[in-house]
């Protein structure tokens, strides 16, 4: 069998290249699974504007300087198991390369799944490294998996913001502002901040997004970026921040006397990403996943985390899937060009905010 990979230069996230080898026989232990399809979205930008900051290339290192590759959610199917507890055709929902093969070494197995006990991955986050069987997992609904692969991680995050943000009491502010209002994970937030009560959602957006934005009912108002002025300067907010723009953060805190927290998400405007440092008013602090995870887990246990994030996950897919006019539109992407394209369409912001690309190579 062959493993197609593709590249992408750490310092020039626009370079990429397809890489084709054979595959290497397997260790005792390890198994092998075909990546079915994945989804590519402005989370997946996020990880690679971020590669270095935040050990996301570290999770499927090339062995080559410079060059890197993205991780991305999807599902795969077990192809060659040289572990007992594996089984080949087991359907596996996860943290994959942009590749058509990965290879594991599993641990900590249970009937749910297990963790990648691969030695690169020892000291990276376990959230990412954990594999959950499709029969077994709550979160799966069959004939569901593209949704699932599109939203379901960008959701956890979106749920985990709006949790982490009531749970402390949204630093004493009224309304929350979220950049990059037509991305899934921001309107997935919003989806979630609507159903708190006496909290004003505002939507902020390009004017080619606005109408849709304002389609999905999440957010109170949508602005344009150049519409700041209609909050007023005295507005007690939270700033949300999923476009990662320095100078549309820099604008926010210097209007915003009232600012009481500014919470770095992700980096969807990668042409105009750069430091948050000499920012007037709180200092910009990057929300990670994760840490709200083992907080409430520690608080609730994990059943019930799990129980509340299943339960929302089922609301939130349902409305994005339905009606006349869905929030999300599935385009499929195969072979090596056909992904090459549509990760250059991603980074570079274009197209339909309600298109949502499945990849396969």
């Amino acid at each position: 069998m062959t493993t197609t990979t593709l590249l992408v230069q750490h310092n020039a996230l626009a370079n990429t290249r397809i890489d084709s080898r054979d595959d290497t026989p397997l260790s005792e232990g390890q198994v092998r699974v075909h990546v079915d399809s994945f989804a590519l979205t402005a989370n997946n930008i996020t990880y690679a504007a971020f590669g270095d900051a935040m050990n996301y290339w570290r999770f499927f290192p090339t062995g080559e300087a410079g060059w890197g590759i993205i991780p991305v959610w999807g599902f795969g199917t077990v192809v060659q198991s040289l572990h007992p507890g594996i089984a080949v055709g087991e359907k596996l929902y996860g943290y994959w390369p942009m590749s058509n093969m990965a290879v594991l070494q599993p641990a900590r197995v249970t009937e749910n799944g297990f963790y990648d006990a691969a030695p690169h991955r020892a000291e990276l986050h376990s959230l990412y490294n954990q594999y959950l069987r499709s029969n077994t997992d709550p979160f799966h609904k069959a004939g569901t998996e593209d949704t699932q692969s599109l939203l379901r991680p960008l959701f956890i995050t979106s749920w985990l913001i709006d949790d982490f943000l009531a749970d402390n009491d949204f630093f004493g502010a009224n309304t929350v502002l979220l950049s990059s209002a037509s991305s899934k994970t921001a309107y997935g937030t919003a989806f979630m901040l609507k159903q708190r009560q006496g909290i004003e959602v505002v939507g902020l957006t390009s004017p080619s997004n606005r109408a849709f934005c304002e389609s999905l009912g999440c957010y109170s108002r949508v602005l344009t970026y150049d519409e700041l002025d209609q909050v007023p300067a005295d507005t007690a907010c939270v700033y949300t921040d999923f476009a990662g723009n320095a100078a549309l953060r820099m604008k926010i805190h210097s209007r915003f006397a009232n600012l009481k927290h500014s919470c770095s998400i992700g980096g969807t405007h990668v042409d105009k990403l750069g430091g948050a440092k000499d920012l007037p008013g709180p200092r910009a602090t990057l929300f990670f996943a994760p840490a709200q995870v083992k907080k409430r887990q520690g608080e609730w246990g994990p059943a019930e985390l799990g129980k509340r994030l299943v339960q929302a996950w089922h609301a939130f897919s349902d409305k994005a899937t339905s009606g006349a006019s869905p929030w999300l539109q599935v385009q499929t992407h195969s072979g090596a060009a056909a992904v090459q394209q549509a990760y250059a369409a991603v980074l570079a912001g274009k197209g339909d905010p309600r298109e949502g690309h499945i990849l396969s190579l």
